[in-house]
């Protein structure tokens, strides 16, 4: 068996838009700097008081943690608004449906997204029933220290060799090799196949569907 264990920004769903906007309108009402769209791209997959930190080339102090959650605020106002949207990626859906039905597969989902924007994506695009194990920036440090891979195995019975992690982010890469799993990236997020193989990436794939042509290969199945 395997555990699978998805990224959610830029891996499962295409949240660039809404997060950067909702940084930029959290930069702006602090009289910050400007960002570019390429900037929120970048930090997307850390947890938020990193990526503000980040954004700033800061430590993070008190002015991030304002910042951190004002920009929670501003991303529950918009919430209501009519163009709010994080989609799936083509090919999402029909993946987690097969790897649903699969008795050697366990799905999980490890994020830097708040457990109340977890459960607003699953609910949303009707995924909640398939996701066996769940850790988020509410549980776990920060990627990319290990925790939430690490809890998440704790959880399930699985040792980290016998789990994937899946995502577009040099910081997911970086978080399998340090907990010892599988990295596997995904080449239709935020950050370049280049960047995630020179983060660690085992494999890197071009559509979801390649993933279950991975997991197929026989050494992956036997280690």
């Amino acid at each position: 068996m395997k555990l699978v264990l998805f990224d959610c920004d830029g891996t499962l769903v295409d949240s660039a838009g809404v997060i950067h906007r909702c940084m930029a309108r959290t930069f702006a009402e602090a009289g910050l700097a400007e960002l570019q769209e390429a900037d929120t791209r970048s930090i997307i997959g850390l947890s938020l008081d990193h990526a503000i930190a980040r954004l700033l080339k800061c430590e993070i102090d008190e002015g991030v943690q304002r910042l951190a959650q004002r920009y929670k605020d501003h991303f529950i106002m918009m919430r209501d608004e009519p163009d709010f949207a994080e989609p799936v990626f083509p090919g999402i859906p029909q993946l987690i449906a097969d790897l649903g039905r699969r008795d050697d597969i366990i799905i999980g989902m490890v994020t830097g997204k708040s457990r109340r924007g977890v459960r607003r994506v699953l609910e949303t695009h009707g995924l909640g029933k398939h996701f066996f194990v769940v850790r988020t920036a509410d549980d776990c440090p920060s990627k990319p220290h290990p925790a939430m891979v690490l809890e998440a195995c704790a959880e399930t019975g699985f040792d980290p060799a016998e789990a994937l992690v899946v995502g577009d982010a040099i910081y997911d890469m970086e978080m399998a090799r340090a907990a010892g799993a599988t990295a596997v990236g995904v080449s239709w997020g935020y950050h370049t196949p280049e960047a995630l193989h020179a983060s660690g990436a085992d494999h890197v794939l071009d559509a979801p569907a390649d993933l279950l042509t991975l997991l197929g290969r026989s050494e992956l199945l036997d280690a």
